[in-house]
């Protein structure tokens, strides 16, 4: 073959490979998430199963340890994303923070009550006078039931004894019956559940649809970048229910420490509780819900203007996606 035609080639591969769309094109993003949870299950589901790559983008996961440390992160710039409950983003957007959400992540109450055997539960003022284990403040299974007793006319500081510990330590105490009750997120509540405990009241099923944890980005994010994040997620949302042992073995894979069959309960119950969303979308409602539960507890002044805090030209294609 002659230098010329080698030359003519070489030129046209190199402008095919110039037309190539965007999405060929691989985008590394960061991703920092609070902890490593089980409740971002579909976050984990889209990388093991490859969504983010045929979405174009190479995902690191980061994990900051504090929702507080995850949103610096975005709102620094030394990550695109972060994944958090969308309370620390309102907080920090009504302080001026140029931070909004982009997609669902959990959209459940994630928290529930649970009990030793033979405590008698009928109601929620079966609490009164008891000692009860929760999470140490701030976090939301605590909030959650400090809300409930002020609803049903009890204060937390005087009318139950809360011991309150690490978040994620909570089934020590409880199953060492320091407390006949306890305040629970998964997997700590199916680990009780194990040594015998019951469950008796769900804040899932309670609250209905809640933004629980939302995927948070600055409000100058690029868009491509970000819609194939949120494509990716969609992807996830829609994969979970319709392939549940497989979800369950992602789950295992992710959390390698906890006893296979307690991991195996938790992924049960909060795909059957609704904990996991149908998709990224967010609605008004579940964001007001959520919203609620902080201006309760006076750690919001107002609730966030849903059409600028919620970002739907993110959601919209990817609900639109075949």
């Amino acid at each position: 073959m002659s230098l010329f035609k080698r030359i003519v080639q070489a030129t046209a591969l190199a402008a095919i490979l110039l037309a190539t769309p965007a999405l060929a094109e691989n985008k590394k993003v960061t991703l920092s998430q609070a902890f490593q949870s089980m409740l971002y299950l579909p976050l984990y589901v889209a990388i093991d199963e490859g969504f983010f790559t045929q979405q174009g983008v190479d995902l690191t996961k980061e994990t900051a340890g504090a929702p507080s440390v995850a949103l610096s992160a975005v709102i620094s710039g030394s990550a695109q994303f972060s994944i958090h409950g969308p309370e620390w983003t309102a907080i920090a957007a009504s302080k001026g923070a140029p931070v909004d959400i982009i997609a669902n992540v959990v959209n459940g109450a994630a928290v529930w009550i649970a009990t030793s055997p033979d405590f008698k539960f009928t109601g929620i003022k079966d609490v009164k006078g008891q000692k009860v284990v929760t999470g140490l403040m701030p976090t939301t299974s605590t909030s959650l039931f400090i809300k409930l007793l002020k609803e049903n006319g009890m204060d937390a500081k005087t009318d139950v004894d809360m011991i309150q510990v690490a978040i994620g330590s909570e089934p020590g105490p409880f199953i060492a019956k320091q407390a006949d009750i306890a305040v629970m997120y998964e997997p700590g509540l199916d680990q009780a559940v194990a040594k015998g405990m019951k469950v008796v009241l769900g804040f899932p099923k309670s609250y209905g649809p809640y933004a629980f944890s939302a995927v948070t980005a600055r409000n100058d994010v690029d868009p491509d970048t970000a819609q194939r994040v949120v494509n990716a997620m969609e992807m996830a949302m829609r994969f979970m229910p319709k392939n549940e042992a497989k979800t369950i073995e992602i789950a295992k894979k992710e959390f390698p420490t906890l006893d296979p069959v307690v991991v195996e309960a938790a992924v049960k119950r909060m795909l059957a509780d609704g904990v996991y969303p149908p998709s990224v979308d967010i609605t008004a409602d579940a964001l007001k819900v959520s919203m609620d539960t902080q201006i309760a507890l006076g750690n919001l002044a107002a609730q966030p203007d849903y059409k600028a805090f919620v970002v739907k030209k993110f959601i919209e294609p990817a609900l639109a996606m075949k």
